[in-house]
This record gives structure tokens, sequence and C-alpha cells, in this order.
């Protein structure tokens, strides 16, 4: 039992099509990944030069055009979720990553299974 010509070519382009998307999804994601890890690393590094400064001094947060003063521990609670919610974002995102290299591989897979057994034929 043979699938026809046009069938098989119309199933090809729809599994290479999905390997393209998943292929410029996992570019993106990546991209993202990166962003945040860079942000993470920032919120990170500026926690910790808050906690080397002595506890009475006056920390000012950029607001638009102006800098307005916060409370020392304010600052470092609002910088401690935000990393928080960073991590999290990443490690989603990673997941995300392993699904989209899954699906890509296995649409290469199955392309390359469909010019296999087209060969044997």
């Amino acid at each position: 039992m043979s699938i026809p010509n046009e069938a098989l070519q119309k199933l090809v382009q729809e599994i290479e099509t999905q390997a393209i998307m998943a292929q410029r999804d996992i570019n993106v994601v990546k991209t993202t990944i990166s962003g945040k890890q860079r942000d993470a690393r920032l919120l990170e590094l500026t926690s910790s030069e808050l906690k080397t400064l002595p506890k009475d001094t006056k920390v000012y947060e950029g607001v638009g055009r102006m800098f307005v003063f916060k409370p020392t521990a304010e600052v470092e609670k609002r910088l401690s979720s935000e990393t928080t919610e960073l991590k999290s974002d990443v490690s989603n995102l990673n997941k995300k990553l392993h699904y989209l290299e899954t699906t890509h591989k296995n649409s290469r897979e199955h392309i390359d299974q469909i010019f296999r057994s087209r060969g044997r034929s």
C-alpha cells in the first residue's frame, strides 16, 4: 500500500513547515531566555551592591524623569521579587525550548524517514 505522490509531497511540505516554525520559535525563545538571564544578573548585582551600603543610606529609584526616595528594605524586596519572577520565567522558557527542540528533531526525523522509505520503493 503506497501513498500517492501528491499526498506524500503535501505531507512532507506540512512537516517541513512545522520544522521551520519550530526553528523560528527556538530562536525567539533563546533570545528571550538570554534577555531575562541578563536582567536577573543585573538585579542580583544591584541587590548585592545595595546590601554593601550602610543601613542609613538614602536610596532613590528612577520614576520617569525624576527620582523618588524609597526605603532600602522596600527596594531590596522589589529586587528580590523581580529576580524570583525572572528565574521562574527562564525555567518556563527552558521547558518550552526543550519542547520546541524535540518537535524540530521529530519533524526532521519524519522527513528523513519518508525520503528513506520512498528511496526503497
